[in-house]
């Protein structure tokens, strides 16, 4: 399923490579991949696929899984649909609570204890999933998980998910990716060790 999931991301040109001119993340880390799932969601055939496979993986690590928690914004779509796929619940998580109204952090009903998985875009660092986990445990949550369509496998990612006690998995990976951009003619082979020089220094 991981070299589907690449094939596909790399079809409708989520995945952007620049080993020369990095890409600036939020943290303020320089990347040669930038990968932008949000353009999963305009393409019928793909979104179609991913989202089955994140149901079907909620389903195989999560059986107990009562509701999917999307992270604000980029896994809000993602788990609504599949959500809908299982017939459970879902809501999300915001970045922080609203200044206004109810003031909320976590949108959408949460009953104490109920087990839920966190459904997110990307890993890169994982801070903002580990800060949607402690959130959904700060309200009373069960966290079983988390389900990502991409990660970059990068050490502190890794990090952050086992300092925090929750169990991760992933559709595809960076170096799933990288292989099939290589072998399909996407990037060149020179390019592979610059890239894979850049997930193991992080």
């Amino acid at each position: 399923m991981k070299r589907e999931i690449a094939k596909r991301l790399l079809k409708i040109k989520a995945v952007f490579f620049r080993p020369d001119r990095p890409f600036t993340w939020a943290s303020g880390i320089k990347s040669p991949v930038y990968c932008d799932n949000r353009l999963i969601l305009t393409d019928v055939e793909v979104r179609n696929f991913i989202e089955e496979a994140i149901a079907e993986t909620v389903k195989k690590e999560f059986p107990d899984c009562e509701v999917l928690m999307g992270t604000s914004t980029a896994g809000i779509a993602h788990a609504a649909i599949a959500a809908h796929m299982l017939q459970i619940p879902m809501g999300y998580v915001r970045a922080s609570a609203k200044g206004h109204g109810r003031e909320n952090r976590i949108e959408g009903k949460l009953e104490l204890g109920q087990k839920t998985v966190v459904i997110e875009d990307l890993i890169s660092t994982g801070a903002s999933a580990v800060d949607s986990v402690l959130a959904l445990r700060k309200a009373g949550a069960e966290v079983l998980g988390i389900v990502s369509i991409f990660t970059y496998g990068l050490q502190k990612g890794k990090d952050a998910m086992a300092a925090a006690d929750v169990k991760h998995f992933s559709l595809t990976d960076f170096d799933t990716v990288v292989g099939e951009a290589a072998e399909d003619g996407y990037i060149e082979g020179d390019d592979v060790d610059k890239l894979i020089s850049f997930r193991d220094s992080l």
